[in-house]
């Protein structure tokens, strides 16, 4: 059996980051099937109301595509850069035609694969953390093959920040790309 690659073992990793944050948050979350990734998507999260803060929804979904890296993100003052792979996934993301909200989640790890997770006893650790973003509304892109997006510094995936953004979409509010990035 061959061993995972690099790549494949950072991806698992995103996993793991996105399925403890959903957890600590009271958060359901799914792997998504291949039909599901060939759309883009890599896990769904449900979340159950009352939120608080929240609206009139007893009941979210939220749509994930999932991306680690180990390269350094550039930052523009309040942003992280991040270079997304793929038009036709940046153009499924920043859709405004779904009926179900999706977001960017990246998992930014250290440049040293024997920095990405440390265990002892008393802790398992997971360096470095992970930001969204939500490009619906975004600008079509001139590229062909990446696009380079935003991704709020104070938008950091974790438990209370997924639980603000549950809240969120229970009032029906979905962040607009340019709402995060101005």
């Amino acid at each position: 059996m061959k061993p995972l690659s690099s790549n494949d073992i950072e991806a698992e990793l995103s996993y793991a980051y996105l399925h403890a944050v959903a957890a600590r948050a009271g958060v359901g979350c799914k792997v998504g099937s291949r039909h599901d990734d060939n759309a883009g998507i890599d896990a769904e999260l449900t979340g159950w109301g009352s939120f608080p803060g929240g609206g009139y929804l007893e009941e979210v979904d939220l749509k994930i595509q999932l991306k680690a890296t180990v390269k350094s993100p550039a930052t523009g003052g309040e942003h992280w850069s991040y270079s997304l792979q793929g038009i036709q996934r940046y153009d499924d993301l920043r859709s405004e035609t779904l009926g179900t909200p999706r977001i960017l989640v990246v998992l930014f790890l250290p440049d040293d694969p024997d920095l990405w997770l440390h265990h002892a006893e008393d802790a398992l650790t997971l360096r470095r953390c992970a930001y969204w973003v939500s490009l619906c509304g975004a600008e079509p892109s001139s590229n062909q093959t990446a696009q380079t997006v935003y991704l709020p510094r104070t938008q950091r995936f974790d438990p209370e920040g997924l639980q603000a953004l549950m809240a969120r979409l229970s009032r029906n509010e979905l962040p607009r790309y340019r709402e995060q990035v101005a």
